[in-house]
């Protein structure tokens, strides 16, 4: 997705003020009068949220709060007392100008004010290998150059297929390590008992078949940057030693005693929701604060549309207006792209290939191309489950139908490869060690 020649010079211009997010509340601590500028913070008790609300009937983590092109969201993240605005117990909703928002026992007033940005958007339609000429990607664009010129810890979080490791190789070439070597450990690829020695290296014998002592990703990374996908992934034994290294800056391979100092800068990323995983025990919190350092969250495609005809441009190596025509490319834009750019980039491939009447045809083969109406299930695959808003929440359902989706895919990936896990992984774009825990986790054994 890089932009070469005269693309490079393409300038967008900056948009002006944007509305500012205002709590004010009252806590043990006294009066309390807090500005939200980052794009996504925790709520809590703890004193490692970034709003600190310091009431006993406050959960450590209670809430996340995410600023949109609408607005700010507040959502639930499985407290104890829970999330209310204006007196209306929410699981996740907008936070109008005015409302008053109720964690537990704590009651904050929230304001809106116009202020000019400290940090404008982008004034170009790409980063490093990224490209997107969108408010979204302009606004991540400048938060990923304020970014790169430190040495802190960066957490990217976004759906699955919105270039994660692109995001994480911008930064480190943006920065003063872009000489130094960019390492990616997939946590999600590499079984439970090897990871340990691929994050921390190990000793000749240290366990049965250690040959030859292994550095590891941290001590390959050193002067550069270690990437490590999937974080959501790492086991709960795991943690403390990766915190400890963080810490620290230093390892200790498998089999010895001894520490050695590494100089890394860490960029982690997961598609899992990581504040509910720390809520309920799953992620340890201090870690999630160490790596969270620079939360940051790419916007997926559906809230970016406009940048589809760019990267198609780019993906086709030719004018998509041209390729596809109007009407087309209008119903391609409206798609969903659950899989965002790599659904996109597959799209494109297959739109070379075949053409683009068949590449959309493919996509939706009874409807119009535009995703307007859900396909017809394939004969036994499950039907998308009944939504139940008198019992569950939005998000409860979200999750069950998430995963009736994620098993058919699977089930079916696995179909057309025969059973190969190893060729299904690559079809799919997935992680081979991540396709055997959806496997497992599905009860897909069989298939």
């Amino acid at each position: 997705m890089t932009a070469e020649g005269t693309e490079t010079e393409r300038l967008v211009m900056p948009f002006g003020d944007a509305p500012t997010l205002r709590l004010r509340w009252q806590d043990d601590s006294g009066a309390r009068d807090e500005v939200v500028v980052d794009e996504a913070v925790l709520c809590g008790s703890s004193p490692s949220c970034a709003v600190v609300v310091a009431v006993p009937t406050v959960s450590r983590v209670h809430a996340e709060i995410t600023r949109r092109g609408d607005g700010a969201w507040i959502r639930d993240l499985g407290s104890s007392n829970g999330t209310y605005v204006d007196d209306l117990r929410v699981a996740e909703a907008q936070l109008p100008d005015g409302a008053r928002l109720r964690l537990g026992g704590a009651t904050l007033q929230v304001s809106y004010e116009r202020r000019r940005s400290a940090l404008p958007p982008w004034p170009y339609d790409q980063f490093g290998q990224l490209l997107g000429a969108s408010l979204p990607m302009r606004e991540m664009f400048a938060v990923l150059a304020r970014a790169a010129a430190t040495q802190s810890s960066v957490l990217v979080t976004s759906e699955t297929g919105t270039g994660k490791e692109l995001v994480a190789r911008a930064i480190h070439e943006a920065s003063p390590r872009a000489e130094g070597p960019f390492v990616v450990v997939d946590c999600a690829a590499l079984p439970e008992n090897l990871l340990e020695a691929e994050l921390f290296g190990h000793a000749r014998g240290a366990f049965t078949g250690a040959v030859a002592a292994r550095a590891g990703a941290f001590a390959d990374a050193s002067g550069g940057t270690l990437f490590l996908d999937e974080i959501g992934e790492l086991p709960l034994a795991m943690q403390p030693k990766l915190l400890r290294a963080l810490e620290s800056r230093a390892v200790r391979r498998v089999g010895e005693t001894a520490y050695q100092a590494v100089d890394v800068r860490v960029v982690a990323a997961t598609h899992r929701d990581l504040g509910k995983m720390v809520a309920c025990g799953a992620f340890r919190e201090d870690l999630y604060f160490r790596l969270a350092v620079l939360p940051l969250r790419v916007p997926p495609l559906r809230s970016r549309r406009s940048d589809v005809p760019l990267l198609l441009d780019r993906f086709l190596g030719q004018s998509a207006l041209a390729f596809f025509g109007p009407e087309r490319l209008r119903l391609v834009a409206a798609r969903p792209w659950l899989g965002n750019v790599r659904e996109l980039r597959n799209f494109a491939e297959r739109a070379l290939a075949f053409g683009p009447d068949h590449a959309l045809a493919l996509m939706d083969p009874e409807g119009d191309g535009a995703g307007d109406a859900p396909a017809k299930p394939a004969e036994g695959e499950p039907e998308a489950p009944d939504p139940s808003p008198e019992s569950e929440s939005y998000s409860a359902f979200r999750e069950r139908w998430i995963d009736r989706g994620e098993a058919a895919y699977v089930r079916r990936l696995l179909e057309l490869h025969g059973g190969n896990v190893t060729k299904a992984a690559q079809a799919g774009g997935i992680a081979r060690g991540h396709v055997y825990r959806l496997i497992k986790k599905h009860g897909l054994g069989g298939a």
